[in-house]
């Protein structure tokens, strides 16, 4: 044994046997510390010692951290002021709320989804199954905590189920022809409408696989984006960076233009109607990109903003999503800045009959209690410039007063011919005034 032993030394390289010689420097020294650390116990309780010891082994047992996390949990007070604003209602994706009792019953439609996708296909389980295992550290690393409830081989099948879940939900939303007879998901419109709101959530997502590009831009081109208007290139210009849906969404609501940052110096903005009544003029913005708000030569622009049931939900964990992954806070300044402009049914009147948003009572509302979830930072808020001259344009006497005299004495065709008479009717009793104190 000892010749063999000495045969496999012969060929350690040199650099090992020096590393090897290092480390029983540094183990020495460490020696050393170990006895220096003993006589430091010596005076320690023994129960302090073992609880010293536990507490040890969960630190050496800590998992790594990663930097390429995307998907989190919303915070707690964001989730208790709106929990089914953050909850899956139906159907599960992800591993944050697999095994959830109430939304068991979806899970034998993801298996049947799966038992059709794989004979479609032609490829053995097994092969994807394989696939997903040699990326699974990867896979874990996109969460933003560790997944200690899913052992590795709950973990894989998770994923396998829920990403083909997903894929074949959107094959049969654009190919009515896939769908069988026994799909309960598109034959029952509820359900439908449900699930598809389920896949917005943020705790409610997988990681994003570049191979779904084509049925991907499909749904969001005829479902998603009549949520929130979205140019379509953008959609297939950010598809590859995108982390999930959520955050394809987030990369495509990114300002069309730069702007300065500059500090907020008027932190507040009156509602539309009293921005009209100081001669402001609203107009429907031509840009597709939400955050697009401009104000030039008195007209403030906004482009459309439709309003759904289900509006709130989505800008909600926009919102979280933004602030969980460290965006620059554009979606945050966004909705603060409309919902400043919106904060009664008079200036929703107002931006509907400029044709700026669908009519809705309950737009204060919504935007009132979307802005309690946002943060207001003064230094490189978006909308900061365009403050700034709406405070200097309103503070105008001259744009106020001609306001005033237009919607007050012009805002109709019988109006503007009375105030017309009116006025010959003063020139004329004026002239006659002048014309007799000339005769004397």
């Amino acid at each position: 044994m000892l010749a063999m032993d000495e045969r496999v030394d012969e060929h350690v390289p040199v650099e090992i046997e020096k590393l090897a010689d290092s480390s029983s420097t540094v183990n020495t020294g460490a020696t050393e510390k170990a006895m220096a650390h003993e006589d430091e116990n010596e005076h320690v309780p023994i129960d302090m010692k073992k609880l010293a010891d536990s507490l040890s082994g969960k630190l050496e047992t800590l998992p790594p951290l990663s930097t390429k996390c995307s998907i989190y949990r919303v915070a707690e007070p964001r989730r208790c002021s709106n929990p089914s604003h953050y909850t899956p209602q139906m159907v599960s994706i992800g591993p944050f709320h697999h095994g959830k009792e109430e939304l068991q019953p979806m899970e034998e439609h993801k298996r049947r989804y799966l038992k059709c996708f794989l004979q479609r296909t032609k490829v053995s389980m097994a092969r994807f199954l394989t696939l997903i295992k040699e990326r699974e550290a990867e896979l874990r690393d996109c969460y933003a905590e560790t997944i200690h409830n899913l052992g590795s081989d709950e973990f894989v099948t998770m994923v396998l189920v829920d990403a083909v879940f997903l894929i074949e939900f959107f094959l049969r939303f654009c190919e009515s022809d896939w769908r069988t007879d026994d799909d309960r998901i598109f034959t029952k419109t509820k359900l439908f409408l449900v699930i598809r709101y389920d896949f917005w959530l943020l705790e409610n997502q997988l990681p994003l696989e570049i191979s779904l590009l084509t049925i991907t831009i499909s749904w969001f081109r005829a479902d998603l984006s009549g949520f929130l208007p979205i140019e379509e290139k953008l959609f297939e210009n950010h598809f590859s960076k995108a982390a999930h849906f959520l955050d394809l969404f987030m990369l495509c609501l990114q300002p069309s233009q730069s702007r300065a940052p500059l500090q907020l110096k008027y932190p507040t903005v009156p509602g539309a109607k009293e921005l009209h009544q100081a001669g402001v003029k609203f107009k429907a913005g031509s840009s597709k990109n939400l955050l697009d708000i401009k104000f030039e030569k008195g007209i403030l622009e906004i482009p459309f903003i439709p309003v759904y049931e289900k509006t709130e939900l989505l800008c909600r964990n926009l919102l979280a999503f933004e602030w969980l992954h460290d965006y620059t806070p554009y979606f945050n300044d966004y909705i603060i800045m409309i919902g400043w402009l919106i904060t009664a049914p008079k200036d929703a009147e107002l931006l509907f009959e400029n044709e700026i948003v669908g009519l809705s009572e309950e737009l204060p509302t919504m935007f009132g209690n979307l802005s309690k979830d946002c943060t207001l930072v003064l230094d490189g808020f978006l909308y900061s410039g365009l403050l700034a001259d709406l405070y200097i344009y309103r503070k105008s006497p001259w744009h106020k007063w001609k306001a005033t005299l237009k919607q007050n004495y012009f805002n109709t065709p019988r109006a503007s011919i009375s105030v017309i008479a009116a006025v010959i009717l003063l020139l004329l009793t004026v002239t006659q005034t002048v014309c007799s104190l000339v005769a004397l």
